[in-house]
C-alpha cells in the first residue's frame, strides 16, 4: 500500500512540475507586437537651446539603440556649413562634431529630417530639431511656404530652400544661404530661427553642394523682399460639458510666424551644357552623330584623306541635336572606317558657346553572318514603304509615307488617292509634301469625309531612293470614322486674355492638342471619348510654347494654371466648359489624381 502511494505521489509531482511548461509554451522570445515606436531623447548634452555655447560638439542620448541613414541627404544645418560636420550613431547616443569654427552671436539649427532610426525596425525619429545659440539669445523666427514646378505644378521634394541677409544681386550666385532648410513630400518648407531683418528667398537643386547658384541648376526666386514677423491672436474656445451645454469659454493666446504663405515655382533655365555625345555607323551607308542639347546650326565636317564630303546627304531633325550622314558614293560605303574632323558649338562651364574642333571616326564593323544569311543579305531586297492607313485611322490625321532611306526621285503621276463610292473609285486631287530634309517621309493632306471610305495606291517604281533601290505596288485602304465616334469640347475662359493657350491634357498629364485662346471660346473638335483635364499657360512672348524663367534677368516661367475638373467625354456628345481662372488658388488647381510629388532635378 506504501508502495503505490509513493508511486502516486511521484506521479502527482511530475505532473506539477511538466504542466507549467506546458502552459507556457509562450514563455521566451516568441516575437510580440512589431516595434513602431521612434526613438525618444533621453538626454542632450549641451542642453537643446543653450545660449552662449561655444561647444563644436553634441551628444544626443537615446532609450535605444540607434542608427543615422542618408545623413547627406536628410541633415540640414543653419547656417549652411562650407565643411559638413561629422554626424555618427554610437549605441543608444548620437554625435554631432562641427569641422570649422563657430561664427559668434549666431543661432544654429540642426533638422535631423528623418536620418535618426532606432536600430532595430528602423522606425524614423521624424521632425527633430536642435538648436543653440553662440550669443545671449536664440533667434526664433520663422517663414514657411511651398515649392511648386512652374510647369506642371507637382509639388518639388527635397530641394533646397534658403535665405539670403544680402539683398544684392550677387549674393545668390556668391555667397552660402544665410539659412536654409530642405522641402518635404508635398513641397512644404519652414525655415526656423531667424534673425530679424529683411531676406530674399530662393529655392536651389544643389548640384555642386555649396550653397551657391551655378548655372545648370534648378531654382525659384521671389520678387518680393521678405520681412520675417510674429504676431499674438485672440482664439476663442468653448468647451463643452456634453453635446448640449456650454461648460466655460477659453481665451487662448496663438502665436503666429510669418510669413507662413510664401510660393516659390521651380524652374530650370534654357541652358543645357551642349557637347558631343557620341558617333555610330550601324550600317555602311550611312552614320550619326548624337550632341546633348539643340543647336541652331549644323556642325561642319572636313574629311581626313579622301575626300567624300560631297558625296553626303545630310539628315537632321528639328533640333539639330541628332544628325545622320547619308553616304552616296560606292567607293565611301565600302570603306569600313572614315576619319574626319568635326566643328561644332559646345557650351562652357559658363554656358557660353564656343567653336570646337574634334577628330572623329566613323567605323562600321561587319557582322558574322553564316553562308546562307550572306546569301539572303546579297539579294537585292525592295524598298519597304510604310504608311498609317488602317481601320482606325482618325478624321483629322494626314496620311504618311515613311521610307527606310532618302527618297531621290518621284513619279507622282504613279500615285493615286481614291475615295469609294458605292464600290467606285473616284480620284482625288494629290496634296503631297515631304516633311523632313531628305524626303524620307512625305505628308498627303486631305479634308476627310466623316463614315468615308479611301485606297492610296502607288505603282512599283514610283519612287526610288539615293541608292537606286524601289518599292513594290502599294495599295493601303482606309475607312474614317463617323463623328457620332467623337466628342466636340468647347472651354471659354474667364477673364479672357489673348495671350493664353490652352492644353486638353490625357490621364498621364500630357498635352493632347493645344489652341490659342478665343473670346467666344475655343473649341476642340473630333476628340476621342475618354476622360482629360485641362491646362493653360499665359504665353508672354508670344512664341507658341512654354517658355522657361531667368535668374540673371529676374524673369519668372510663364505663368501655368489648372482646371480642377476631371471632363469625361462621351462618344457623340458636345461639351461645354466655362472656366473661372481665378477661382481656386494655386495650390488647389492641380486635380490630385495628376499630381505628382517631383524630386528635385
Amino acid at each position: 500500500m506504501r508502495k503505490i502511494t509513493f508511486i502516486i505521489s511521484v506521479i502527482a509531482l511530475f505532473l506539477c512540475l511538466v504542466a507549467p511548461s506546458c502552459a507556457n509554451r509562450g514563455q521566451g522570445p516568441q516575437g510580440g507586437p512589431k516595434d513602431t515606436i521612434p526613438p525618444v531623447v533621453l538626454n542632450e548634452m549641451p542642453a537643446n537651446g543653450s545660449l552662449n555655447s561655444k561647444v563644436k560638439e553634441i551628444e544626443v542620448t537615446f532609450d535605444e539603440l540607434i542608427l543615422t541613414e542618408n545623413t547627406m541627404e536628410n541633415v540640414i544645418i543653419s547656417p549652411p556649413q562650407t565643411k559638413l560636420p561629422e554626424i555618427k550613431s554610437r549605441g543608444k547616443k548620437l554625435v554631432v562634431v562641427f569641422n570649422e569654427d563657430l561664427i559668434d552671436s549666431t543661432t544654429y539649427t540642426i533638422d535631423f529630417g528623418n536620418s535618426i532610426v532606432d536600430n532595430n525596425e528602423k522606425n524614423p525619429l521624424r521632425g527633430y530639431t536642435y538648436a543653440f545659440s553662440t550669443g545671449p539669445t536664440i533667434d526664433s523666427l520663422q517663414i514657411s511656404g511651398y515649392l511648386i514646378n512652374a510647369e506642371d505644378l507637382n509639388p518639388v521634394e527635397g530641394c533646397l530652400v534658403g535665405l539670403h541677409a544680402d539683398l544684392s544681386d550677387t549674393a545668390f550666385t556668391s555667397k552660402p544661404f544665410t539659412r536654409v532648410t530642405r522641402t518635404d513630400s508635398v513641397g512644404y518648407f519652414t525655415i526656423k530661427n531667424i534673425k530679424e531683418g529683411r531676406y530674399k528667398i530662393f529655392a536651389l537643386n544643389d548640384l555642386s553642394r555649396d550653397y551657391m547658384f551655378q548655372a545648370g541648376e534648378g531654382l525659384a526666386f521671389n520678387d518680393s523682399i521678405i520681412t520675417p514677423y510674429v504676431k499674438t491672436e485672440v482664439v476663442v474656445d468653448t468647451i463643452f460639458n456634453d453635446s448640449l451645454f456650454v461648460d466655460s469659454i477659453v481665451h487662448k493666446n496663438n502665436v503666429l510666424y510669418g510669413p507662413n504663405n510664401i510660393l516659390l515655382y521651380y524652374f530650370k533655365e534654357n541652358k543645357v551644357m551642349r557637347r558631343l555625345l557620341k558617333t555610330e555607323r550601324p550600317e555602311q551607308h550611312f552614320f550619326r552623330i548624337y550632341f546633348s542639347a539643340p543647336a541652331d546650326s549644323l556642325p561642319h565636317i572636313e574629311p581626313i584623306g579622301e575626300d567624300w564630303s560631297k558625296h553626303v546627304m545630310v539628315e537632321y531633325n528639328n533640333t539639330k541635336d541628332t544628325i545622320v550622314y547619308w553616304l552616296t558614293d560606292s567607293m565611301t560605303i565600302t570603306t569600313d572606317t572614315l576619319n574626319f574632323a568635326i566643328t561644332y558649338l559646345k557650351t562652357d562651364s559658363l554656358f557660353e558657346l564656343y567653336s570646337q574642333t574634334d577628330t572623329l571616326s566613323a567605323v562600321y564593323r561587319h557582322p558574322r553572318i553564316g553562308r546562307k544569311a550572306k546569301q539572303t543579305e546579297q539579294q537585292v531586297q525592295p524598298l519597304s514603304i510604310k504608311t498609317n492607313a488602317n481601320n482606325s485611322f482618325e478624321i483629322y490625321n494626314d496620311l504618311l509615307l515613311a521610307s527606310p532611306t532618302p527618297i531621290a526621285s518621284i513619279n507622282d503621276t504613279m500615285m493615286h488617292l481614291y475615295e469609294v463610292i458605292d464600290s467606285t473609285y473616284h480620284l482625288l486631287p494629290l496634296n503631297y509634301s515631304a516633311i523632313d530634309s531628305t524626303r524620307k517621309s512625305f505628308r498627303i493632306q486631305h479634308e476627310w469625309k466623316p463614315t468615308g471610305e479611301y485606297v492610296f495606291q502607288m505603282d512599283s517604281a514610283c519612287m526610288y531612293d539615293i541608292y537606286g533601290k524601289t518599292h513594290v505596288a502599294v495599295n493601303a485602304k482606309f475607312k474614317i470614322k463617323s463623328l457620332e465616334d467623337y466628342s466636340n469640347l468647347v472651354v471659354k475662359i474667364q477673364p479672357f486674355d489673348s495671350t493664353a493657350i490652352l492644353q486638353l491634357l490625357s490621364p498621364k498629364d500630357q498635352v493632347v492638342r493645344e489652341l490659342w485662346a478665343a473670346e467666344n471660346g475655343v473649341k476642340f473638335e473630333n476628340v476621342k471619348p475618354g476622360d482629360y483635364y485641362l491646362r493653360m499657360f499665359y504665353d508672354s512672348n508670344n512664341d507658341g510654347k512654354w517658355t522657361t524663367g531667368n535668374q540673371q534677368k529676374k524673369i519668372q516661367p510663364e505663368t501655368v494654371i489648372y482646371n480642377s475638373k476631371k471632363l469625361t467625354l462621351r462618344a457623340n456628345w458636345d461639351f461645354e466648359e466655362l472656366w473661372n481662372l481665378n477661382e481656386l488658388p494655386v495650390l488647389e488647381q492641380k486635380p490630385a489624381e495628376l499630381k505628382i510629388s517631383k524630386g528635385k532635378k
